[in-house]
């Protein structure tokens, strides 16, 4: 018996840009080495309240990690392309298996008043019948975390 998959081509990306005062080389550096000192834990994390870090390892092959107050690790992905200062991509499965993974983009691209970050999160074919349903919920979910990202770039 064959598990019915959605089609790719019925599940649209998600699309996010932000400008941020910020070289492209600072901003990509903020959203990786950084994303620590940004990303909200508490809210958008494996253990929430019981989440003590997170961190990028800047390498493909790296992975992006979520470390619990009780030295725990919890892997949210794999880094697939690393050209620093200009992109990043990444397999995303927090909380879930690498066969369920999406991939995400990040790319920074300079401006007169500093870079442009833009997240593209394809891939949603691999969550099957909860794909259009866990997209949804990213469309608000990467606006928040994103916010989470430029009020640091703002901050520094």
């Amino acid at each position: 018996m064959m598990k019915q998959q959605v089609k790719h081509e019925q599940i649209e990306s998600i699309r996010k840009k932000l400008e941020v005062k910020l070289p492209a080389e600072d901003a990509f550096r903020l959203f990786t080495e950084g994303i620590n000192k940004w990303w909200p834990l508490v809210t958008h994390s494996v253990w929430g309240e019981g989440a003590e870090s997170c961190y990028f390892e800047g390498w493909v092959g790296g992975r992006i990690v979520e470390v619990s107050k009780h030295g725990e690790e919890s892997e949210w992905g794999k880094v697939l392309v690393w050209e620093p200062y200009t992109r990043v991509s990444f397999q995303w499965y927090p909380d879930r298996t690498p066969e369920t993974a999406q991939e995400v983009t990040v790319m920074f691209t300079e401006t007169a008043g500093g870079s442009r970050l833009e997240l593209i999160h394809t891939g949603w074919e691999t969550l099957g019948e909860q794909a259009l349903e866990k997209r949804n919920g990213y469309v608000t979910g990467w606006d928040f975390v994103l916010g989470k990202y430029l009020d640091a770039a703002e901050s520094r």
